[in-house]
């Protein structure tokens, strides 16, 4: 097996320990577009745990990777939350607040953006325990800076949390300290439900849902897969884990 496949195969297991959260699109929050940053480190038990909300809950947002030993956003992440700041810390500017912290950002949305039903599901606050055990089985990725080159622009990031192909980018966009805007692609039917390819149509054609974000992907990229990755520094477009890999080391690692 190669590396690469070994690497998604060892992804695979770390999905399966989280049973798989962030996968389906199970509400909405009615979060204005570009409101929230999210000062994040993929490798991160509590950045997980939020991000899974964010992908079930089809929220999109800017990622700000802040790993250990990195410089980069180091100074906007202490600029916003104090000399102590640590992620996973939240930017909300339409609601002018920043939070800190896995449970108070997860208060925070709920509190927000569904003023009627504050609560948050037990499942969103509970799962400290899988998650490190996540972060343990990949060896912790995404982590740790590797030296890199800075990009003038954000990068675009389409993908869903529990994707066993999209961590392995984010995992390497946060060691690159590449910050990117996050299209979260959580499956939004039944048909959806599979790999690319191979979902649950029972034999008709595939269609995504009308209006959806499958369906802008598709008219955006031509294919409905994740991760697909969008560069506006090199006006470079891509598709399949392995690609955007050896794309992001070949024109940002040093």
């Amino acid at each position: 097996m190669g590396r690469h496949a070994n690497q998604v195969k060892i992804s695979l297991a770390a999905s399966s320990v989280r049973r798989w959260y962030g996968s389906v699109r199970l509400g909405q929050l009615g979060v204005p577009a570009t409101a929230l940053t999210l000062f994040d480190a993929e490798g991160d038990p509590e950045c997980r745990l939020v991000r899974e909300a964010l992908s079930e809950l089809d929220v999109d947002l800017r990622v700000v990777p802040v790993p250990a030993g990195g410089s980069r956003h180091r100074a906007a992440l202490v600029a916003l939350g104090g000399e102590g700041a640590r992620v996973p810390l939240l930017q909300d500017r339409a609601a002018g607040r920043v939070v800190s912290g896995k449970d108070a950002i997860l208060l925070h949305l709920f509190a927000t953006y569904r003023p009627k039903k504050p609560t948050i599901p037990l499942r969103y606050r509970a799962g400290s325990t899988s998650s490190k055990l996540a972060t343990r089985i990949r060896a912790g990725r995404g982590l740790t800076a590797t030296p890199a080159n800075h990009a003038e622009q954000d990068l675009e990031l389409y993908s869903f949390e529990s994707s066993p192909f999209s961590r392995l980018v984010r995992e390497r966009l946060t060691e690159l300290e590449l910050a990117y805007y996050l299209h979260n692609l959580a499956k939004e039917q039944r048909a959806d439900i599979g790999p690319a390819g191979k979902t649950l149509t029972f034999g008709k054609p595939y269609k995504p849902v009308p209006g959806g974000k499958r369906e802008k992907l598709l008219a955006r990229g031509g294919e409905i897969k994740v991760p697909y990755l969008i560069d506006p520094n090199t006006g470079t477009s891509l598709y399949e884990s392995r690609a955007i890999l050896e794309y992001l080391d070949r024109t940002y690692a040093r």
